[in-house]
């Protein structure tokens, strides 16, 4: 029996035509994910799984798909993989960890200016029929003299600080582990404690991963604590946001905007998650919100793609991946 692959989210063609030499391919056609059930039933038989954010590897999936040896990860932050889980079973896990990080940190920065310079509501007004020629409207900030604090100094908290060196400014960052004294001078950056970073920062950017102790780290007490008229931008995950808690913070003036990539309705793994956008993020005109495309570079995602179907092939032909993440799951798949 050809060994079957399952790759629920639409990738290149010349990438599944790899796949498809080493074994049968299930391929979603379409943008749509496949659902927690027709995931379930792809992968009852497969020995490989693509995963993308939108699926969610628990328990009870692993359970009900037994024959798999690996999941990988189309992906940087894996919050909705239980690695855990896949360990115990002798299931492989890999993601991808370094191919979002400039793309990521770049839309960060176009955000950060999206915010100062109001584009939102200035391409609303050109698209109104209103527009007129110059009139003295509009004005908003800069990111050019600004302090700009960042949460999380790994890869893409280093790469976002990177860019910001283009701009005059303080630039300043929290991190449990401080970065090394070459790399904070390369980067002209400072270490303070969260709670200073939050005081002083004329914007906050967020570049931490998911995890139980980040989750809602944004809340109605640290946005109270933000610097009157500050600026937060979210390009990580987004239930690091309390979002009814942002809404409020836009709503009373204290925090005069917010920008996002993510949102908490994407991280399938929390089954409490809202099932949509705050509406007052919808409608405030201090947001700029953009549908998760940190990494919708053609040729990033391509690479992605790639480097997924990669470990993949590697497993199937007796190798270990360099990517892999949970490597006590070798142990336990040779014993199976």
């Amino acid at each position: 029996m050809a060994r079957k692959i399952v790759v629920p989210n639409r990738i290149e063609e010349e990438i599944l035509a790899r796949l498809r030499k080493a074994g049968k391919v299930f391929a979603n056609p379409g943008d749509t994910p496949l659902s927690p059930a027709a995931l379930r039933d792809q992968c009852r038989d497969a020995v490989a799984l693509m995963a993308f954010m939108t699926e969610t590897v628990d328990a009870a999936l692993l359970d009900a798909c037994p024959s798999l040896r690996i999941v990988a990860g189309a992906l940087k932050g894996f919050d909705n993989l239980d690695v855990a889980a896949c360990t115990d079973r002798g299931v492989l896990v890999t993601i991808v960890p370094d191919l979002l990080t400039e793309p990521t940190a770049e839309l960060a920065i176009g955000l950060m200016i999206a915010l100062a310079r109001n584009l939102r509501a200035g391409d609303a007004h050109m698209r109104s029929g209103d527009f007129a020629g110059w009139r003295p409207h509009l004005y908003g900030g800069t990111i050019q003299g600004a302090k700009v604090g960042v949460v999380g100094a790994g890869a893409v908290g280093r790469e976002i600080l990177r860019l910001l060196s283009g701009f005059r400014g303080q630039r300043v960052y929290h991190d449990l582990r401080p970065l090394d004294p070459t790399t904070e001078r390369s980067l002209t950056a400072t270490r303070m404690p969260l709670d200073e970073l939050i005081a002083i920062s004329d914007f906050i950017v967020l570049a931490v991963p998911l995890t139980e102790g980040t989750l809602h780290m944004v809340d109605a007490d640290f946005l109270a604590r933000m610097k009157p008229g500050a600026r937060l931008v979210n390009p990580a995950r987004g239930s690091l946001v309390d979002e009814a808690a942002v809404a409020q913070a836009l709503k009373t003036g204290h925090l005069s905007g917010y920008a996002a990539d993510t949102f908490e309705m994407e991280d399938w793994s929390r089954r409490d998650r809202p099932r949509a956008v705050h509406p007052e993020l919808i409608a405030s005109d201090k947001t700029v919100l953009t549908p998760h495309i940190g990494s919708a570079v053609v040729e990033v995602r391509r690479a992605i793609a790639a480097s997924a179907a990669d470990s993949i092939l590697t497993v199937l032909r007796g190798g270990v991946p360099e990517t892999l993440i949970n490597p006590d799951a070798l142990e336990v798949a040779g014993r199976c």
